[in-house]
């Protein structure tokens, strides 16, 4: 008997079987999709564009909903930022000026145990990552005055905030209100920071935590990010206006070198 002839029918009959069974299986799956309607395609594009977003959201560029007046006039109640997360992930570090979005636990707020509702405490946190909720109860956005090693005092003759001897002429400060109502006289360790709202007679900042522990100075590692865009409302979309308000200062061991 011919063997190889034999050998020659197998294959020429497993080649079609082995295709039909790989047609049969994409045919099962556009049957299955077919089967699950407008609406079921739908919800499967929605969920992938929603995954796609959290991941975004987690290390690219996070929306933030602005939850209180604190930062104005520079961010209003409602408006929806743009927080930049890639801004100091490469060797960059915040710097006076920036407004910046950090978790305030152990410096703002203190530590707490896990929520009592797991499920909707999930829940809050993807829709507040997507921008669509009042973000977390220890998350805030302040404006950076203070970094490491900087002596930030309040306030000169003319009342006017100085940072290592050098007086700031805060043009971004709420109308009417003074660069603070409370004096003070801090060195800002390394590693950490020293922030303040906009809107200072309406603001809980570091201010207010100077006898906590921290002092009201915000680890750089607690730093989300840097507020670079307005994402919302349709007429203030754009990129947030920088300040020159701290140009010129020097570093706090410049008198030392």
């Amino acid at each position: 008997m011919d063997t190889e002839a034999q050998h020659t029918e197998r294959d020429r009959s497993s080649g079609p079987a082995d295709g039909a069974e790989e047609g049969s299986r994409s045919t099962h799956v556009r049957d299955r999709l077919s089967a699950a309607g407008p609406w079921g395609r739908a919800a499967l594009l929605g969920v992938l564009c929603t995954v796609a977003l959290l991941l975004l959201s987690a290390f690219v560029l996070q929306p933030f909903l602005i939850p209180s007046g604190s930062m104005r006039p520079t961010l209003r109640v409602g408006d929806r930022v743009l927080v930049n997360k890639l801004a100091y992930r490469f060797g960059s570090e915040p710097r006076r000026g920036d407004v910046v979005v950090f978790d305030g636990t152990g410096s703002f707020v203190q530590e707490t145990g896990p929520e009592e509702n797991a499920v909707g405490a999930l829940l809050h946190g993807v829709a507040a990552s997507l921008g669509l909720a009042d973000p977390a109860g220890s998350d805030f956005v302040k404006r950076v005055v203070g970094v490491g090693g900087d002596r930030v005092v309040c306030c000169d003759k003319r009342g006017r905030l100085e940072v290592n001897g050098a007086p700031v002429d805060e043009e971004y400060l709420y109308p009417g209100d003074h660069p603070s109502e409370v004096a003070f006289d801090i060195v800002v360790p390394e590693g950490r920071l020293w922030v303040m709202g906009d809107h200072r007679s309406s603001s809980r900042d570091s201010r207010d935590h100077l006898g906590q522990p921290g002092g009201g100075m915000v680890p750089v590692e607690r730093v989300v990010g840097r507020v670079d865009w307005l994402g919302w409302p349709l007429g203030r979309i754009g990129s947030l206006e920088g300040t020159d308000a701290f140009t010129g200062i020097r570093p706090a061991d410049a008198d030392h070198g």
